[in-house]
């Protein structure tokens, strides 16, 4: 796409300083400081950053929203807090989302169509350093030049529990500012209550209930035991493996 940028602008100049056929009753001068001027505007353009000049939004359809998406509707911006997945008989499959409005902070729920279209906008990612947490707030730090910044612990919604001293994290930012945030996708995390390890008669696989150092229930294998450290993925609160020693 960018040569496709470059070989246009190359005609435009080209065009600029071809001069008119000399059949033509009517002739058009140029200037050197209008010809420089073109070309100083043509040189302009080259250098806008690509993504710049691209549209902020994309259509996206109800089946893909998920967590921390950021979407524009009626006029207003929102972040995805929750999203959850139904079926209604013949009514079709829908998704029911809890939006929290980016200007005001009021929180809503919606239901879309799964084939409904959507308007989806690009946010920019910008990686911190988690530091703590004070009431319903989070500190955290930038790793390049270690300026703290503090933003709502219910950026992370449903995966604020992870979060954990020296953890990096990502902020979603929109026109400059933070709007939400997100946790590694595999986080470890130590086996603190667990069921005694019973052999069962099959040989399908067990699992049961244990309990995180963050307070979390998850299921895990039935030889998972306290003390374990385990690996969990944070967006669905599965198992993955035990964590390497």
């Amino acid at each position: 796409m960018q040569a496709v940028r470059k070989k246009v602008l190359e005609l435009a100049v080209r065009r600029i300083r071809r001069p008119s056929p000399p059949c033509l009753s009517t002739h058009r001068f140029f200037s050197a400081a209008s010809l420089t001027r073109r070309t100083d505007a043509a040189a302009g353009l080259r250098s806008v950053p690509w993504a710049a000049m691209q549209t902020r939004g994309a259509k996206m359809l109800g089946s893909d929203v998920r967590l921390g998406n950021v979407i524009q509707r009626k006029g207003r911006i929102y972040q995805v807090l929750k999203a959850q997945h139904t079926h209604q008989g013949r009514g079709g499959a829908i998704i029911q989302v809890e939006l929290r409005d980016v200007d005001s902070g009021n929180k809503i729920v919606e239901r879309f169509r799964t084939d409904e279209a959507l308007e989806k906008v690009f946010v920019e990612d910008k990686t911190f350093t988690y530091l703590y947490e004070e009431g319903n707030s989070v500190t955290l730090m930038e790793p390049e030049t270690f300026e703290q910044l503090e933003v709502p612990k219910e950026f992370f919604g449903k995966s604020a529990p992870y979060l954990k001293e020296d953890m990096t994290v990502t902020l979603q930012y929109y026109d400059g500012r933070p709007m939400s945030g997100s946790v590694p996708t595999r986080v470890n995390c130590t086996v603190v209550e667990a069921q005694p390890n019973t052999k069962g008669l099959t040989a399908a696989p067990q699992y049961k209930r244990v309990v995180l150092n963050n307070g979390l229930t998850v299921l895990a294998p039935s030889f998972v035991e306290v003390g374990d450290e385990i690996v969990v993925n944070t967006t669905d609160d599965s198992y993955i493996t035990r964590a390497k020693e």
